[in-house]
This record gives structure tokens, sequence and C-alpha cells, in this order.
């Protein structure tokens, strides 16, 4: 099987056709992505909470974030596989962000890396990147690494200066060389005149009508516990399903009813009395 390239992707804007993605971070989930057809599958930092139990973005290592995603990209055949560059992967410099990028493609077999924020550091980092040949796509909007400096986890663009900023940083960000971006937690309205300007298609999430949408594999799934944010809409409860699933396995293992004996391998009589005959002190 071919996997999906970024002139198909951007076929698929230029025709009107939403772009779908998923964020997903192991193997079983990058089957289901797989399986239901999506378009682009991104390995998120937003791991280190779903997955890893951190509570935040921030702590997880590049390290951490390259077993995820290999196990991603082990689960696709066909999606076009993203990976976010963590927080203290590209600060330091333009080199330390390639050097990054290069182990994701190289280790991971990523097909693009994703990098947050549109200031002008942020602009160098993408230009180096995709001077390097890597492909990249942008984030703006909330972005979970820099949220304290945004004041929290809370949507943008919603006062003048807001909206102002995220033009300009979705204007460089293209400008820089991204092929598509990320946009998250914006209003609407806000979407629209972005799309009215750019080029590249947007990643909506919590963002309005956009060139294609991504959500959170877990949180679609209704796994994930707690709040869901406002731009999640949940497709099935399975989380609710795994704890009666185990409830129920726990109930019959300490009742004894479960295993049964279909759920066992017979032995003849004669392996019975040989392991008898074996035991120390046997006659």
């Amino acid at each position: 099987m071919t996997r999906i390239s970024i002139p198909q992707l951007l076929e698929k804007q230029a025709a009107g056709e939403a772009i779908v993605m998923v964020t997903a971070y192991d193997h079983p989930g990058a089957r289901a992505a797989e399986r239901a057809g999506v378009d682009m599958v991104l390995v998120g930092d937003s791991g280190a909470q779903v997955v890893l139990g951190y509570d935040a973005t921030v702590p997880v290592t590049t390290d951490e974030m390259l077993v995820l995603a290999r196990a991603v990209r082990r689960g696709t055949e066909t999606a076009f596989v993203v990976c976010d560059l963590p927080f203290g992967a590209t600060e330091e410099s333009d080199a330390q962000a390639v050097a990054s990028s290069v182990r994701f493609l190289k280790e991971a077999g990523a097909d693009a890396v994703k990098l947050e924020g549109g200031n002008a550091s942020r602009l160098s980092r993408i230009r180096a990147i995709v001077e390097a040949g890597i492909p990249v796509v942008g984030h703006i909007g909330l972005t979970p690494q820099t949220a304290t400096a945004l004041g929290g986890l809370r949507a943008q663009g919603r006062t003048t200066a807001s909206a102002e900023r995220l033009v300009a940083e979705a204007l460089g960000v293209e400008a820089a060389g991204a092929f598509c971006l990320v946009v998250e937690a914006v209003p609407a309205e806000l979407t629209a005149v972005l799309r009215e300007a750019l080029a590249i298609p947007i990643i909506g999430i919590g963002a309005g009508d956009a060139d294609g949408q991504v959500l959170v594999l877990h949180d679609l799934l209704g796994i994930t516990e707690g709040r869901a944010a406002k731009f999640v809409k949940r497709y099935a409860a399975i989380g609710d399903d795994m704890a009666t699933a185990v409830a129920a396995y726990a109930a019959e293992v300490r009742s004894r009813a479960f295993p049964g004996p279909e759920h066992g391998y017979a032995a003849s009589e004669e392996a019975v009395a040989a392991a008898r005959a074996a035991l120390p002190g046997a006659r």
C-alpha cells in the first residue's frame, strides 16, 4: 500500500474534501485509525498526559515520544504520520530543532514533524527544519507547551490583540515553509479569516469549520477520564466499557468462576502421574 502524500493532502484541500486527522499514541490506536481510513495520524505530545500519566505535556522527552512514534508508524500503512516535537527538543537553537526532527524521521519513520508557536524564534526553527528537507506542520492558537504564558488552557483569538497576533503567526508559519497548520481553540470566525488568507490547509481542533479536523483518539472513543474539552465530541463510551469488563473479570476471579474448564488445557493421566512421581520424596 502507498502512503498518503503531501500533494494528495493539498489536492484534497483544493477539491474541498475534508482532511481527517486523528491523534494516536500506540500500535492498537494506530491500527484503529488506519482501519477507519483516516488521512493523517498525529503522534501528539499530549500522550504525556493521555498514556504516560504526566500532568502536562512539558515533561515528556524526545526518547519517550520516539517510542510512541515508532509504535504508531508500525500500526499504519497508508496514513500520513506526523510527530510532535516535544518541549525541549527545539528551544535551544535551529540546529537542535533540525537534529531532533531528523531523529523522528530516521528512528521513527515520521512523514513530518509538528512544531508549536509562531513567534520569531519558532519561525526560525520552521525555516531551518524545512531547509533540511523535513516537512513541517505548524500549530497556533492554544499551544499547550506554552499554555502558562497564554494564561492557561484557554481559547485564543477572542480579543483584538490576540486575533491580530494569530493572523500574523499564521502568515509567518506559512511563509516559513510549513505545508499545513493546526489551529486550536480559536473562534470559527477567525478560522474563516485564516482560511481566506492562507494557501496551506488548516486542521482545526475547537476552531470551527476548517480544511480538516483532528481529535485525540482516546477523547473521541470516551476512554479519557474526567471532563472533556468543549471541542471534543465523544463517539463511544469505551472507557466505561473497559471498567465494566475489568470489574466483571475481577468478580469472577474472586468467586473462582474464572477460569473455567474451557479456558485450560488437558493432560493425560500418565503425564500427571509422571509429574507426581518427580516430586521430592515421591515413592
